[in-house]
């Protein structure tokens, strides 16, 4: 930690005067992932709670909606950070770069398990696959050796062994990262256990794309807002229903929800930094370097970021993000967003 904060000296604390009231906004604006969205709420109190520096305003506007806003341009009229449950897409840094949105620092502020929830008064006992996942949710799946409309109504039409309730789920909307990273982590994987499927990636990965990504829309998946909150007001009243949350909204909710076992494996601290969760996942923050000199504070965020995320003594493992341990040089990783490293060219 003492070398971190010894590097920031010489790379964000300086800012720069600012030349009109109108040059200049007097806090942080922050955008992004509703994942992420509770971490920076805690840092950002946090912040502010040191009397320097007003409190930044934090929005969730999911992460798509996030990097489109911090794409937009420079300047004090466009966000200075957003946070993001899935890294920048190839797409968006062609966006940020088009409009002057350069350099850019990616931070990696730790890890999150992809978390499906059921309430823990349901009688329902869930222990689902992949496989179960996709064959629940998504739009097309084979049935008889073809590839038809999902005819599945209820789990136990999946599997015997499943509850004989109707499939409900409630998730992400397409503009979330959450739902990126359901797409990717659950339904690709879970459409490749069909062997028919996985042959269809090699020889047209193009339709194979289509049919594994595309989520069935006749009412047994529920899109929600980018309140993840809702989804858990809305699982908690509801026995049968599942719900699609980033784990921090569990572990903040553990009295009234339980997680639902993927694989067999059930989503912790331990199982998620392991990345042994089939659903486990990197969380980040996007800074956006040139803003150093228009806004005050944010090396002083940075800071208080790396402080929240340091395994040792940090306070956001306490809100349920996982803090990074064996597979990441933690001070590496702060130190490249502290010396503003611009980050490197997605191959997604």
């Amino acid at each position: 930690m003492d070398r971190i904060v010894q590097r920031l000296a010489p790379a964000l604390v300086a800012i720069c005067a600012f030349t009109t009231a109108a040059d200049a906004r007097d806090r942080l604006h922050i955008v992004g992932s509703s994942t992420v969205y509770p971490y920076t709420n805690v840092v950002a109190d946090n912040l502010a709670a040191g009397g320097r520096f007003p409190r930044p305003d934090v929005e969730s506007t999911g992460t798509g909606g996030g990097f489109k806003l911090f794409c937009a341009g420079s300047g004090i009229d466009t966000p200075d950070i957003t946070g993001a449950s899935r890294p920048m897409t190839r797409a968006e840094w062609d966006l940020c770069r088009a409009n002057g949105v350069w350099p850019i620092s990616q931070f990696p502020i730790g890890y999150d398990g992809l978390t499906i929830a059921i309430s823990r008064f349901s009688p329902d006992e869930f222990a689902l696959t992949l496989k179960d996942l996709y064959s629940a949710l998504a739009a097309r799946v084979p049935v008889d050796g073809q590839l038809s409309d999902n005819p599945y109504n209820a789990w136990a039409d999946i599997r015997p062994e499943l509850p004989n309730v109707p499939i409900r789920v409630i998730g992400p909307p397409p503009s979330s990262g959450t739902r990126d990273s359901f797409v990717e982590l659950a339904l690709h994987r879970g459409c490749n256990q069909y062997p028919a499927l996985a042959s269809l990636q090699a020889t047209d990965p193009g339709e194979w794309s289509k049919v594994c990504s595309e989520i069935r829309t006749d009412g047994a998946y529920i899109e929600a807002g980018e309140d993840d909150e809702a989804i858990v007001a809305d699982i908690e009243k509801a026995l049968h229903t599942l719900g699609i949350m980033g784990y921090g909204y569990l572990f903040e909710h553990e009295a009234t929800l339980r997680a639902v076992k993927v694989n067999g494996i059930a989503p912790d601290f331990l199982t998620i930094s392991r990345l042994e969760y089939p659903l486990a996942r990197p969380l980040f923050i996007y800074l956006k370097n040139e803003h150093e000199k228009l806004v005050p504070g944010m090396s002083e965020f940075v800071q208080e970021y790396v402080r929240g995320m340091n395994p040792v003594g940090g306070y956001l493992f306490t809100y349920g993000l996982v803090p990074y341990f064996e597979h990441v040089d933690f001070e590496q990783v702060a130190g490249d967003a502290i010396d503003n490293k611009p980050m490197s060219l997605p191959t997604n």
